[in-house]
Parts: structure tokens; C-alpha cells; sequence
């Protein structure tokens, strides 16, 4: 059964769920990372800017509890973690990159305004 457009706004919506997941603050950008390559979570930290590892950390596993990452243990000396993307958290590479490209598209428009017309509070 699909949702109807009126659903989404439900609280129990799986629509609502998955959109709730990816609006999260980091969760775009960290699955835009991963898109590129499988990282390790210090890659990942150095790669986004701004991020805590304890965010990092949370939102990876936020992010592999929804199914869309998946977290590798390989067993070396010392211990190596690396993060993927999930097959299901690949289908939202390409959503991801249009909603990228329209924000380099449009950053600087949205700069411009905020400077304009002031910050919203």
C-alpha cells in the first residue's frame, strides 16, 4: 500500500520515519561521504568539518540501525572499523546528489538573502 500525501504527516508514517532519519543534521552528509568510498570513522571526522566523533559516532549508528550503513570489524593489530553504505542506503545516493547539487547551487543565493534581511532567530 502506498502513502498518501495527506499520511506523510502522520506520526506512525513509514514515509514520515525515512524522512525524519535523513533530515537529521549530519545523517546527508555523512551518507554523502560514504557514497564516495567505504571510510573509517577518523577519515569520516577529518573529511567532515564540524562534526564531533561523539556525533559522528551516534549518527553512525543511527544510521545502521535504519539499515542504511553497515559497520566492518577486521581483525587486525590494532583493530581497523571502516563504514559503507548498505544497498538500501545506496538508493539514496542519487537523491542526495541533486539535493547537493541544488544547495551549490543556491548556497550562495541563501547567504546572500540571510545577509539581507537578517538571520532567522
Amino acid at each position: 500500500m502506498h502513502n498518501t500525501p495527506g499520511q506523510v504527516f502522520l506520526a506512525d508514517c513509514p514515509t514520515r520515519l525515512a524522512v525524519e532519519i535523513i533530515a537529521e543534521k549530519w545523517a546527508v552528509i555523512v551518507l554523502f561521504a560514504l557514497s564516495l568510498q567505504p571510510r573509517r570513522p577518523g577519515e569520516l571526522a577529518s573529511l567532515i568539518g564540524g562534526i564531533s566523533r561523539k556525533v559522528l559516532t551516534q549518527t553512525l549508528r543511527r544510521l545502521q540501525a535504519y539499515g542504511l550503513v553497515e559497520r566492518h570489524t577486521y581483525a587486525e593489530a590494532p583493530p581497523r572499523v571502516e563504514y559503507s553504505l548498505t544497498p538500501l542506503g545506496q538508493t539514496l545516493i542519487e537523491p542526495i546528489k541533486v539535493l547537493t547539487d541544488w544547495a551549490r547551487d543556491n548556497g550562495e543565493a541563501i547567504v546572500d538573502f540571510q545577509e539581507q534581511h537578517g538571520s532567522p532567530s
